[in-house]
């Protein structure tokens, strides 16, 4: 399975960026999946709920079921938070696996950047950033300049980069 990330600050447009690949991409033969990182607060589960009652009674995992999906939760208690590393193994084999946050890992990366977010630019520190979409020039980097607004151009690179090959096309439109 490939992989690439996409890191940046909070604002810069990671989500939309990946809310927008993901379709490219299908449309053009590959199965994607995402991992998202989120803020610590975050849950899906809702008091109330049978799952939510399953995890307060101290289960460790649950997993919810329906004709439609299956959601696994797994609570860490007390155990540290796994890395994407860690968690990369949970992830069903697709033909790339897109991972949005984890901006400190070493997985490969593609940064989001626009200045108007007023942070520096990451790729100055992290030799995992294979190139940069911004929504302007940077001159701060060496790395490939990717137009964050061309999603096209920046599907191209990861399809380049990522040495995608030859998608399948069965069941694809």
């Amino acid at each position: 399975m490939r992989i690439i990330g996409l890191a940046g600050w909070s604002g810069s447009g990671k989500t939309t960026l990946v809310c927008r690949l993901i379709p490219a991409l299908v449309a053009r033969g590959y199965r994607v999946s995402t991992m998202k990182h989120a803020h610590h607060a975050f849950d899906v589960d809702k008091p109330g709920k049978d799952s939510y009652e399953h995890r307060e009674a101290g289960a460790t995992e649950v997993m919810v079921t329906s004709a439609n999906r299956w959601a696994l939760m797994h609570e860490h208690r007390g155990a540290p938070e796994p890395c994407a590393e860690d968690l990369i193994p949970h992830m069903t084999e697709v033909d790339l696996l897109i991972i949005e946050g984890f901006k400190k890992e070493g997985h490969e990366k593609i940064e989001v950047f626009r200045r108007g977010v007023g942070k520096p630019l990451l790729a100055v520190d992290d030799p995992n950033i294979v190139a940069v979409a911004s929504d302007g020039p940077v001159p701060e980097t060496d790395r490939p300049l990717l137009d964050l607004n061309d999603t096209e151009a920046v599907a191209d690179f990861v399809v380049r980069h990522c040495r995608l090959g030859a998608a399948r096309r069965e069941g694809v439109a």
